[in-house]
């Protein structure tokens, strides 16, 4: 298991790197021009899971995921949240969201978002269908497009 100052060090690591021109994937990290978003934690995946081990996985990853909030927190500052929904709804209906929001807004139902050197940081859970694994994720992205 990973632990907090892994995935500290991971959202340092992408906090500088730099932007490619292409989308492109290495592992678990996909880039874009202005953006990078990680899986830092990935649970199972639920095909004939029952209900209770969801919950469990969900409340373990939400834990982990307020453990981090609160370990930048005390780095950063304390986060804006970002509600997702917005995002989802203008997708839907057919209208332009910026990366790498275009993507999380189907899964992630909202961010802790720092702004820091011109860059956001957001940290959120998120889970593509109920049979699919929960990802305790971080987001980059170029500030401006939040």
């Amino acid at each position: 298991m990973t632990s907090t100052a892994d995935h500290v060090a991971t959202i340092e690591q992408l906090r500088v790197r730099d932007f490619p021109a292409q989308r492109a994937a290495d592992g678990r990290v996909e880039s874009g021009p202005g953006f990078h978003v990680a899986d830092l934690r990935v649970s199972e995946e639920f095909w004939d899971a029952d209900l209770t081990r969801v919950e469990e996985v969900l409340e373990e990853f939400e834990a982990e995921l307020s453990v981090l909030v609160q370990v930048l927190t005390l780095r950063w500052g304390a986060p804006d949240v970002l509600d997702l929904a917005d995002s989802l709804e203008r997708s839907a209906m057919g209208e332009p969201v910026p990366p790498p929001l275009d993507t999380l807004c189907g899964y992630v139902p909202e961010l802790s978002i720092w702004r820091l050197d011109g860059r956001w940081v957001g940290l959120g859970v998120g889970q593509g269908d109920r049979e699919l694994p929960f990802q305790l994720l971080v987001a980059i992205g170029e500030e401006g497009t939040i």
